[in-house]
């Protein structure tokens, strides 16, 4: 995992929550975006809950070396494996912990 990324990671799901974290190239991702999302594009992230305390996250590859935009996918998702959908509650969560760690 990426420096600082466990500390946001326990911050927003806890310490006890296992995560995995994975970048994949674009085709790849597009494949696994399409057979899960029904989405035929290659998506900058992915997140999934395996149960209610253990999920992975899959990053596209080419944000890799983007470092804010991948510490912003990063929380994007952890938020989505917490429980969050897209909407203004979800962008207020995202902003205050992006000011905080970023």
């Amino acid at each position: 995992m990426r420096r600082g990324w466990l500390k946001i990671k326990n911050e927003i799901l806890g310490g006890k929550y296992d995560l995995s974290v994975a970048f994949l190239n674009s085709l790849t991702i597009k494949e696994l975006n399409r057979r899960y999302r029904k989405k035929s594009y290659p998506a900058d992230v992915l997140s999934f809950p395996l149960s209610d305390s253990e999920g992975e996250i899959l990053i596209n590859k080419k944000y890799r070396n983007n470092k804010n935009y991948a510490d912003f996918l990063f929380i994007h998702s952890l938020l989505h494996l917490k429980g969050y959908k897209h909407g203004a509650k979800m962008e207020l969560e995202e902003r205050k912990i992006i000011k905080k760690v970023i």
